[in-house]
């Protein structure tokens, strides 16, 4: 009959050498650094910026030229004049002609359409950053809050490892019980970096941005390639778990400073102080796409009044409410519901898309795997050849 060893004194547990603490303390924070964090929050992150920049194209496809191309008022020198003001990039400054035009925007749908089921995300989530930069960037003047949200996060979007889960990346991974490395990506990163660089100098900023990205996907690949298991290859893999992190932070802190600096910025109104801002807003023609709906909406005094108090209340307290996950849950749902009802009631639903993909960043885990999980349930429908359209036949 064996004993059990017994465990030491609590005083002496206690009395451990302060090295040995601090040592673990530093293993543990490293152990949660170095690890790709909220997977499923950036993999709806990605589906959801990617269905909002798919559908801004796809609606403004009739008016693409206008807005963006050469038959824009805002002519091809008056743009590079102000990308000079501003510092902006756009590969559509380097000529205004439409072809070159015609494949910038239809490779950016392409691209998002990639970037929406995780195909070579790593590759074509800098060709939509790219793409969606140089349109919005071309015409500025034409934009509104819902395309300096989509600008913003589509270059977050280039450092989170988002395909992670719900990709065909993740789907190959899986099937091949290992993780391929991207051998087009680092041809067409390289190449597309270099023609930066000559087209613009190692003055610009955003080709030495794009240049260090593809070099560091291409070290990653030679790295992989050679030595798949080596030590300089869990470097790199932990590097990227950082990197996706704190991109990950980046994107939830940028979340919180939209809201909070729409908040007060709304408690200085003097609409919003009497709680008739809302009143005003279902009145404006040209955000009325159902009349008969805000008009609805604004015969009810009651509801015009709790409504604008309670989406200043929502956008203030949100970022505070971020250490009870309860309080959050709740809150962030207000927040989704919100945005469905600036797309349905104010006719502003990109931006509404956009920021509900920002939201998600906060959704719980244990949500997201669940309707992960039921998903995977749903019965698919049988492909022509299949073995169940088989059987079927034969029945």
């Amino acid at each position: 009959m064996t004993t059990a060893t017994p465990l030491p004194p609590r005083s002496e547990a206690i009395r451990r050498p302060l090295r040995e603490r601090v040592r673990e303390v530093f293993a543990r924070f490293g152990h949660y650094v170095c690890g790709t964090r909220a997977p499923y929050q950036a993999a709806v992150f990605r589906i959801g910026l990617a269905v909002a920049i798919t559908a801004f194209l796809l609606r403004e496809w009739p008016n693409r030229r206008v807005l963006y191309g050469d038959r824009s008022p805002l002519s091809h020198d008056m743009a590079l004049e102000l990308g000079r003001l501003d510092g902006s990039f756009s590969v559509l400054y380097w000529t205004d002609g439409r072809a070159w035009f015609e494949i910038v925007y239809t490779l950016t749908i392409v691209s998002a359409l990639a970037v929406l089921v995780g195909w070579r995300t790593r590759t074509m989530s800098v060709l939509l950053m790219v793409g969606t930069v140089s349109l919005e960037s071309r015409n500025s003047l034409v934009g509104d809050g819902g395309d300096n949200v989509l600008r913003i996060m589509v270059i977050y979007l280039v450092f989170t490892r988002c395909a992670q889960v719900w990709s065909l990346d993740a789907r190959r991974r899986n099937r091949k019980g290992l993780s391929p490395a991207d051998r087009t990506g680092v041809v067409l990163w390289s190449a597309t970096g270099l023609f930066l660089l000559v087209a613009f100098g190692m003055e610009a900023g955003w080709p030495l941005v794009l240049w260090t990205l593809w070099g560091a996907q291409g070290l990653w690949y030679a790295v992989g390639r050679r030595f798949p298991g080596s030590e300089g290859r869990a470097v790199l893999d932990a590097a990227a778990a950082m990197l996706h992190n704190a991109a990950m932070l980046t994107i939830a802190v940028q979340v919180c400073l939209i809201y909070a600096t729409s908040g007060w910025y709304k408690v200085q109104g003097t609409r919003w102080q009497d709680g008739s801002a809302l009143y005003y807003a279902l009145n404006l023609e040209y955000f009325a796409p159902w009349p008969t709906l805000s008009a609805l909406l604004a015969s009810h005094t009651l509801a015009v009044l709790l409504l604008s108090y309670g989406t200043v209340m929502v956008q203030v307290t949100f970022p505070v409410t971020l250490a009870n996950r309860r309080i959050k849950n709740v809150l962030l749902a207000v927040m989704i519901l919100e945005h469905v009802g600036i797309a349905v009631l104010l006719g502003i639903p990109f931006f509404s898309l956009a920021m509900i993909a920002c939201d998600a960043v906060f959704l719980p885990t244990a949500f997201l795997t669940a309707f992960g999980t039921r998903c995977a349930r749903l019965p698919r429908p049988a492909l022509p050849g299949s073995a169940t359209t088989a059987r079927t036949v034969r029945a």
